[in-house]
């Protein structure tokens, strides 16, 4: 959107973790404000018409009627945490919550990169996006501690550790699939 551009591309201006969205990763997304942005994205819109505000939590406004759904759909991206994520960069600020970003964003690279069997991305990203970085953390223990790890086979890895996240999410009763809208 002409006139629209963002600093942070980690967390969009209506909260989604575009750092941890597939979309982004493979370079297909521009997200809102990397370079043109989103070109018909109503909320970037709407934050130039409210003096361009960074973050749709700094708009006196906030929440308005656009945030009454706002978690009840996803896309190629998890949308769920929407309304939790930015009260929580609200209530930490931006850089606390980018840096529990960045951390999250590493763990998803080391995911991808080492036990992604080419069908498990989705898995992963709504898995990082959905689970606090404490449970990742854990996550990550349990993968270092399996002693046979090194003779499994991609496929073999890969469903070890989306039996990981899956147990994971289970026990916070997190669904780790996309919840998209019906026709």
């Amino acid at each position: 959107m002409k006139g629209f551009n963002r600093k942070n591309q980690l967390f969009s201006l209506c909260g989604l973790n575009c750092g941890l969205c597939p979309m982004f990763l493979n370079k297909n997304c521009p997200g809102c404000g990397g370079g043109e942005g989103n070109q018909s994205c109503k909320i970037a819109r709407c934050s130039m018409e409210h003096g361009g505000v960074e973050y749709c939590f700094q708009c006196s406004e906030y929440p308005c009627e656009k945030y009454g759904h706002i978690d009840d759909f996803d896309s190629f991206i998890t949308h769920r945490n929407r309304k939790s994520d930015m009260e929580k960069a609200k209530r930490f600020g931006i850089d606390a919550y980018n840096a529990e970003q960045a951390e999250k964003a590493d763990i998803l690279e080391v995911l991808l990169s080492n036990y992604n069997d080419g069908r498990k991305k989705t898995l992963f990203c709504v898995a990082v996006n959905l689970l606090e970085l404490q449970e990742l953390q854990t996550v990550l223990r349990e993968m270092e501690r399996k002693p046979d790890m090194e003779t499994l086979t991609l496929k073999e890895k890969s469903a070890f550790v989306a039996g990981l996240l899956q147990d994971a999410a289970a026990a916070k009763n997190i669904d780790l699939k996309l919840h998209k809208k019906k026709g």
